[in-house]
């Protein structure tokens, strides 16, 4: 049954290879840019130190510095740093709520958390010794650095959580900030996901899966979800926030309300470390569960922001799920097509931007999309942004492990 308490989003922040904040990204997206460069330059010479075949990535549009003073900044890891800055933006936003401390809590997500600390603390250790190492490297790695921060910033004292769930961490986030303000434990939540790992070891992991793009001459059009030349995902990196209330202290305070975080499902493929189930099975029962938590009917359901990595098996699979879970008449789109992967943070950036297609009437295109793979039997949105009128959508996010988590987003 599904609960009667509505949430609703009041605040939206996010730093990602598009932009410095929500309007500079959603304006890029509309615009059909990429964010995905080479990256073989003084910044990473990692890249041809280790002469990895893979030489780009979507790196941030803005520095974090920009917004965090060098002293804040030195203190945290570059994940911890990106999640300060979208929940910077996102609490302004939602107009600096006046709640008290245990009635605010924070969920923000990462997938891998802080190895660009983990790798350089390392190297002081080799070939500097102990007193090289910084006293705040565990935490600066630890994956639930994002929230902790973002917690103290703000003073949250009703619980601050972190899941990790590779790359479903920030939708999931989002899932189990809605189930806190729903229990009335807390009557705030700042909530999505936080990434930034672009470096050495896991563009060659992700190299040795075989999961990457190497269409290095091409940047901006190596990430193509859903084209028949698709040949895997660009690593990207950022930070997804949204503020998120409960409806009934919204409106005692009259804050401007976005859209309502109406839904949520989250299910387990218990089928293999990284591949999904090849039926899409769980997918399809993540995004049943969440149109039905929400109250609503597959028919509802205008758009769904797509996973949708850019890799062979994937994308089709995902469109399985889709028809299966609800028909044939949602559109679809796939914002990595732009932003590149961002691993924990994806799911989170990508329901501010289903949430920004319901809001604003316009699903942006799936770049690069010029030859639509035969098994997908949907309607894509390619091209040029579609102008429509959406009352509901649902944003996918799925990630190594077999975690799916869909978010049901619908109109204020």
């Amino acid at each position: 049954m599904t609960s009667q308490v509505e949430v609703v989003v009041t605040g939206l922040g996010a730093t990602t290879p598009l932009g410095g904040d929500v309007a500079s990204t959603w304006e890029a997206m509309l615009a059909g840019r990429s964010g995905v460069r080479r990256i073989d330059d003084d910044e990473h010479e990692w890249v041809n130190r280790h002469e990895l075949p893979v030489k780009i990535a979507a790196p941030l549009a803005a520095a974090p510095t920009e917004v965090l003073s060098r002293v804040q900044a030195r203190r945290m890891d570059r994940c911890e740093q990106v999640a300060m800055v979208a929940a910077k933006e996102a609490w302004a936003h939602a107009g600096a709520p006046e709640v008290e401390p245990e009635r605010l809590a924070v969920v923000i997500g990462t997938g891998i958390g802080g190895a660009v600390t983990l790798l350089d603390q390392d190297d002081l250790l080799e070939n500097g010794g102990l007193r090289k190492v910084s006293p705040l490297t565990v935490p600066m790695l630890m994956p639930n650095g994002p929230a902790a921060w973002v917690g103290i910033e703000f003073g949250a004292q009703g619980g601050v959580h972190a899941p990790v769930s590779a790359c479903a961490s920030g939708a999931e986030a989002l899932a189990w900030a809605l189930k806190l303000l729903r229990t009335g434990e807390v009557d705030v939540v700042i909530a999505g996901g936080a990434e930034a790992c672009i470096t050495g070891i896991t563009v060659a992991g992700f190299v040795q899966a075989r999961t990457l793009s190497q269409r290095n001459d091409e940047p901006e059009r190596a990430s193509r979800p859903f084209d028949v030349d698709r040949d895997g995902f660009v690593l990207g990196e950022g930070a997804g926030i949204m503020v998120l209330e409960r409806a009934e202290f919204a409106a005692a305070r009259a804050a401007t309300v976005h859209g309502k975080l109406a839904g949520a499902g989250l299910t387990a493929d218990a089928y293999h470390i990284t591949g999904p189930e090849p039926e899409g099975t769980g997918q399809s029962r993540a995004i049943a569960a969440a149109v039905r938590d929400a109250g609503l009917e597959p028919t509802d359901v205008g758009h769904v922001n797509c996973h949708a990595t850019s890799t062979v098996a994937g994308d089709v699979g995902e469109t399985r799920a889709v028809r299966k879970a609800l028909g044939d008449h949602p559109v679809l789109t796939a914002p990595k097509s732009q932003l590149g992967h961002m691993v924990g943070a994806a799911g989170a950036v990508e329901s501010i931007v289903t949430l920004l297609s319901i809001r604003d009437g316009v699903i942006p295109a799936t770049l690069n999309l010029e030859q639509l793979d035969p098994g997908i039997e949907l309607d894509v949105v390619s091209g040029e942004p579609r102008k429509v009128d959406l009352t509901a959508a649902v944003c996918d996010s799925f990630g190594f492990g077999g975690h799916n988590a869909a978010i049901a987003l619908t109109k204020s």
